[in-house]
């Protein structure tokens, strides 16, 4: 008896590593998309994909891609910038209406050609989108084509977060509250201000903003039993950070942060902690370029309900962190032999994990095991 317990009990913790080290199997679902930016499931279940050139298709479960969408703005599609993120309204089916980000071409101040993130919604209809309002434009438009942001985020309430580029040549403006760059906004599903946001009744500042000091935050993801939104950010030769958005907080850039600067390696700013800006859950040095972000909650991948996945563009991986509440407790680098950015991370209405790769023979890939 006694030892038919001890094969059991061999059995079974012979069983819990295999769960946490399970062999995963991407499945190409769709191929040939040229800088595949950002993924919404229609409730049918196929897909909606950006292509940072400007085209939206629509991706069939089998891998069909449709023609591109007709109806997009104009986008100034050039450097980092382009047709980026999609959502759902979360009323989608009754009104049929999605939200997008994009560089929108513009003028500076001194009238050079410039652009910066905007975010528009429109219905979708067949291959067509229709009665297009553009609900929000970053302040001002800069003269680079870097740092844009830009991941769209329901909240619970059905307010929509926008995370937002310092555009590269104006980080120090992350600091300040009369411009949109380096910042996390929150606006009504119309594009106007909700009444309750931190800086609504502050002078000079732009009452849009939730959060500043930012320096390109291009993964978001509401935590699914807080509602919390999760955001992580790129930091330069290091000093990426995943953080908790708390309305009205300072996060530091480029005064408090980890990384350095790209030619002289010399540190930025004052230090990498300061008591009224909230520490990273985690960092990453060197950095590894986060870019797409999700919660798992389903039971496809055993041991793995509640972890937070994140992908990565220079480190070509998925990034699994296993959290205790608000604390990352290990960090588990996968998918590393296929060496391709992953630019965005979902999970899709049959509980898989669905991921984007950045290059111009761009994938949709399903993570099964």
């Amino acid at each position: 008896m006694r030892r038919f317990l001890l094969l059991i009990a061999f059995a079974f913790s012979s069983m819990a590593p295999l769960a946490q080290s399970q062999e995963l199997r991407p499945v190409t679902v769709a191929s040939d998309l040229e800088h595949p930016w950002g993924l919404a499931f229609l409730p049918d279940g196929r897909m909606l994909v950006t292509e940072r050139p400007g085209r939206l298709r629509i991706v069939g479960a089998e891998g069909r891609i449709s023609a591109p969408i007709v109806g997009l703005p104009r986008v100034d599609a050039a450097g980092q910038g382009g047709l980026l993120d999609i959502v759902l309204d979360p009323k989608f089916g009754d009104n049929a209406r999605v939200y997008f980000s994009y560089s929108e071409p513009g003028d500076d101040a001194e009238g050079r050609r410039a652009s910066s993130t905007a975010v528009a919604r429109a219905q979708l209809d067949g291959n067509r989108l229709v009665n297009l309002q553009v609900i929000f434009r970053q302040r001002p438009k800069v003269a680079s084509s870097a740092h844009f942001g830009s991941r769209l985020v329901f909240a619970r309430d059905g307010r929509l977060f926008v995370t937002l580029g310092d555009r590269f040549s104006r980080r120090d403006d992350a600091q300040t509250l009369d411009t949109h760059l380096g910042k996390v906004v929150r606006i009504e599903a119309d594009g106007s201000v909700p009444a309750d946001n931190p800086f609504v009744d502050r002078a000079g500042a732009l009452p849009e903003i939730w959060t500043y000091g930012h320096r390109n935050v291009q993964g978001a993801a509401l935590h699914p039993v807080t509602g919390e939104l999760w955001t992580h950010e790129d930091g330069p030769q290091g000093g990426d950070e995943l953080n908790i958005e708390f309305a009205g907080k300072n996060y530091g850039w480029p005064v408090i942060t980890y990384g350095r600067e790209y030619v002289t390696g010399l540190k930025i700013g004052d230090g990498t902690t300061r008591a009224d800006i909230p520490a990273p859950l985690t960092v990453w040095t060197p950095s590894i370029a986060p870019s797409g972000m999700a919660f798992l909650t389903s039971d496809r991948y055993p041991g793995w309900k509640g972890n937070l996945f994140v992908g990565a563009l220079r480190g070509q991986m998925l990034v699994r962190l296993e959290l205790d509440g608000r604390r990352v407790v290990k960090e588990h680098r996968l998918l590393q032999s296929m060496s391709e950015r992953i630019r965005d991370v979902r999970e899709g209405p049959d509980g898989w994990l669905y991921l984007l790769t950045d290059s111009p023979q761009g994938r949709v890939i399903r993570l099964e095991r």
